[in-house]
């Protein structure tokens, strides 16, 4: 196999097959042959025809990589990329007739919206927005709104309803029919976690005890048992049903005995560190929504 069209052929069959490791050597093998095309980089130089498998091939490169969750090695694809989508944006918008089908195979909006969940699983705000403008600002030079493409627009929710401090939309986006394909299910595990760690977080600012069963559904966790593990690897105290928080484990407080009540500090500060309550606010809506978890899912 030499030539660039048997090299899109057997990476799609590999992905779709789900043979990943054949299709990193099928990939170390045809970007050798892009080397040796000048095909690494777009010109005018290149036939249409190459410049499309070329970029095709760097596109299958991201899939894989992003499968094989190597977000640096995604991060490269991605990055080697941008000079053909924008080298594609400034033919398409010329009449040089030759060049004008090639973004027929493209799937830049797929791979920027897994970049841009890839930034906002790993906490990268500054750069996920500094993308996002330069789609927008596109998006209304061509007269349509950024979110009008799947793609971009469920990065951008997720990203909206996490600033919002709406965890429960976050974590009911990745559970459902919303996730525009596959691809962009890999990362919630990872959304999850990065929400799990938040709200662990604030409750440990904000409250002096959790129930275990309001802690299972408020931390998106499947069973009490794993509440307990988390607990324990957050160096929570476990008691008589009830988590209690670091600050709060040597004088046990007495609780609520309303099923699924948390109990907030006295005062709305915490007296040995005085940090003041203002992570309650950031959990409210998860609070309320983990107490009616088990009638929705």
């Amino acid at each position: 196999m030499s030539d660039l069209k048997s090299f899109v052929s057997q990476l799609q069959k590999d992905l779709e097959q789900r043979k990943l490791d054949n299709a990193v050597s099928v990939l170390s093998q045809a970007k050798r042959a892009l080397l040796q095309q000048n095909a690494l980089f777009p010109s005018t130089s290149l036939s249409p025809q190459v410049h499309s498998q070329a970029r095709q091939i760097l596109e299958l490169g991201a899939i894989t990589s992003l499968r094989l969750m190597d977000s640096e090695s995604f991060i490269r694809y991605y990055q080697q990329l941008q000079p053909f989508y924008d080298f594609e944006r400034e033919v398409s918008a010329s009449s040089t007739a030759a060049y004008k089908d090639i973004s027929k195979t493209s799937q830049r909006s797929k791979i920027t919206g897994l970049y841009l969940l890839l930034l906002l699983s790993s906490g990268d705000t500054s750069q996920f927005h500094t993308v996002l403008e330069g789609l927008i600002v596109e998006a209304s030079l061509n007269g349509y709104s950024v979110e009008d493409d799947p793609f971009i627009k469920y990065p951008v929710e997720l990203e909206r309803s996490l600033m919002e401090g709406s965890y429960d939309k976050v974590w009911r986006a990745t559970k459902s029919s919303e996730v525009p394909t596959e691809d962009f299910g890999l990362f919630s595990n990872v959304l999850v976690g990065t929400i799990r760690r938040e709200i662990a977080d604030c409750s440990e600012q904000a409250y002096q005890s959790l129930q275990i069963f309001n802690a299972k559904n408020l931390l998106f966790l499947e069973s009490e048992g794993a509440v307990i593990q988390f607990a324990q690897e957050r160096g929570w105290t476990i008691k008589d049903g009830h988590i209690y928080f670091p600050a709060q484990a040597d004088a046990v407080a007495p609780v609520p005995s309303v099923t699924g009540a948390v109990e907030p500090i006295q005062g709305g500060q915490r007296p040995e560190k005085g940090i003041a309550l203002t992570s309650a606010t950031v959990i409210q809506n998860t609070i309320g929504y983990a107490r009616e978890l088990e009638t929705i899912v």
